[in-house]
């Protein structure tokens, strides 16, 4: 990862943002997770994207975003110059204890107005449905997001996916 940061094309990329990015993926293949050893395009999300993955199943990307503005889709998105770290979660309520009990930065998503299902679509296979310190809340699947993700909190992103998907050991 970091010989890849190092090509032009990330020379907008902050020292902090490619730390964060380096560190990240250090961890992530310590949990067997990794990035197929490839920045790619970020489509609508941002100008380049990482995807971390095991077997095909996604559980986290980072979108590498500059300044300006990015036709995708026919529409246009303008974005500042930062990173996003989106993090993917299947089966919340299974974890709430988890959530709940979570450090603020990383329960914040789960509780913001970020992503509140509008039922856009009927069939919506992303939607997100759980329960939060008593509340109902639905949102878009894509809503898990931390932008500008502070290295000091590496290891709070990493725990909480090894709560959702390092299959755990059991002492007999």
């Amino acid at each position: 990862m970091e010989q890849l940061l190092k090509d032009d094309r990330f020379d907008f990329v902050s020292k902090e943002n490619k730390k964060f990015i380096q560190e990240f993926t250090k961890e992530m293949n310590l949990i067997g997770y990794d990035f197929g050893g490839a920045i790619g395009d970020g489509y609508c999300w941002g100008h380049f994207m990482v995807i971390y993955s095991k077997n095909k199943k996604v559980i986290a990307r980072i979108f590498i975003r500059n300044n300006g503005i990015k036709i995708w889709g026919g529409k246009e998105h303008k974005w500042i110059n930062c990173i996003v770290l989106r993090l993917f979660f299947t089966g919340i309520d299974k974890h709430m204890k988890y959530i709940e009990n979570a450090p603020s930065h990383i329960k914040e998503p789960f509780i913001n107005d970020q992503g509140i299902c509008s039922h856009c679509g009927e069939k919506c296979h992303n939607r997100k449905n759980y329960t939060i310190n008593g509340q109902k809340i639905e949102k878009c699947g894509y809503v898990f997001s931390f932008t500008d993700p502070k290295i000091e909190n590496i290891k709070d992103y990493i725990d909480i996916l090894k709560e959702f998907y390092v299959k755990k050991l059991v002492k007999k």
